[in-house]
C-alpha cells in the first residue's frame, strides 16, 4: 500500500504539471479553434519573466505570479489583435503564423537574456517536504497541485457561469447569430486568447523552479500539452483534467519500472492507439443544437 500511495502521489505531481501546461491551450484550441504552436514559447516567457523579476527587480516568484499572468496575457492579446485576428478563417496560415511567433520569441530571448541556462529560486517557505501517510512529498509539488486545481475551477467558472462565458459559447456555436444579438466576437476572441496565454505564462513561472530555464524549454511542453488536450477531447475542460492526471499516473508508474524515456515513448503509443479508435478524444463536450 505504501508503494501504491507513493506512485499515486508521483502521478498526481506529474499530472498537475501537465494540467498547468495544457489548460491555456485547451481553452484557446477548444473555443477559438486556433492551433497555437507558440504555446510552448508563452510558457517559456513566463519562466523567463520569473527569472527577470527576481534578477533585476528583486521580486520573488510568488508575489510576481500576478504580474507574470498579466504581462504574458497582454502580450497574447497584442498577438491576437494584430496578427491572428486576420487568419481565423485560414487554419494553415494560423499554424504557420504561430510557429513563426514561437521561432521569433526564442531568438529574441537568446539575444536579450542569452542562450545559457537560467535558474529560478524555489520559494524558501516551500523548500521543505512533508510526510503524507509515510510518503515524503515536496511542499512545492503540493502547491503546484493546488494551483492547478484552482486554475481549472476558475476557468470552468468563467466559461460556464459568467456572462462572458455565455458570450464565448454563443460565438463558438454560431458567430453570425451571436453577432446579430450584439455580441462583439472580436473582443471575445481577444480576451479568450489573452486569458489562455496568461495561463501559459503562469504555468511557465510556476514550473521554472523545477526545470532549468532556456529558450528551447517550451518545445517539450507544447508537445505534452497537445497530447493532453487531444486525448481529453478538444472542447472539454474536464477531459483535459482527467487526461492530464491519467497520463501523469501512467508516466509515473512506467518511469519507476523503466525510465523517463521509455515512459514517454509508451505514453505516446497509448495516445496514438486511443486516438486511432476514438479520434474525438475520450470526452466530447455536449453542445445544444
Amino acid at each position: 500500500m505504501h508503494f501504491v500511495f507513493e506512485q499515486v502521489l508521483t502521478g498526481l505531481s506529474i499530472g498537475s504539471i501537465l494540467l498547468l501546461a495544457a489548460l491555456g491551450l485547451s481553452i484557446i484550441y477548444g473555443t477559438i479553434g486556433v492551433i497555437n504552436l507558440a504555446h510552448g514559447e508563452f510558457i517559456m516567457l513566463g519562466a523567463y519573466a520569473a527569472w527577470a523579476l527576481k534578477t533585476y527587480v528583486g521580486l520573488s516568484l510568488l508575489p510576481g505570479l500576478v504580474l507574470i499572468f498579466l504581462g504574458v496575457g497582454l502580450f497574447g492579446w497584442l498577438v491576437e489583435r494584430f496578427l491572428l485576428r486576420r487568419l481565423y478563417r485560414q487554419p494553415l496560415d494560423t499554424i504557420l503564423a504561430t510557429w513563426g511567433i514561437g521561432v521569433v520569441l526564442q531568438q529574441v530571448i537568446r539575444l536579450t537574456a542569452g542562450s545559457e541556462l537560467r535558474y529560478v529560486e524555489l520559494p524558501p517557505s516551500m523548500a521543505n517536504s512533508v510526510s503524507i501517510i509515510g510518503v515524503e512529498m515536496s511542499v512545492y509539488r503540493i502547491f503546484i497541485f493546488v494551483v492547478a486545481a484552482l486554475l481549472f475551477l476558475i476557468s470552468w467558472f468563467i466559461i460556464s457561469r459568467t456572462t462572458f462565458g455565455l458570450k464565448l459559447r454563443a460565438v463558438v456555436q454560431d458567430r453570425g447569430v451571436a453577432s446579430s444579438f450584439g455580441i462583439n466576437a472580436d473582443q471575445v476572441y481577444s480576451a479568450t486568447f489573452a486569458y489562455g496565454t496568461g495561463l501559459a505564462g503562469l504555468a511557465g513561472a510556476i514550473i521554472s523552479p523545477l526545470k532549468s530555464v532556456s529558450p528551447e524549454m517550451g518545445t517539450s511542453y507544447v508537445v505534452d500539452a497537445f497530447m493532453v488536450v487531444v486525448l481529453g477531447g478538444v472542447q472539454s475542460l474536464f477531459g483535459t483534467v482527467i487526461s492530464a492526471l491519467s497520463l501523469g499516473e501512467v508516466t509515473g508508474v512506467i518511469a519507476f519500472l523503466q525510465n523517463d524515456t521509455i515512459a514517454k515513448a509508451i505514453v505516446l503509443i497509448l495516445i496514438i492507439s486511443v486516438i486511432r479508435f476514438r479520434p474525438q478524444g475520450l470526452f466530447v463536450a455536449k453542445v445544444r443544437a
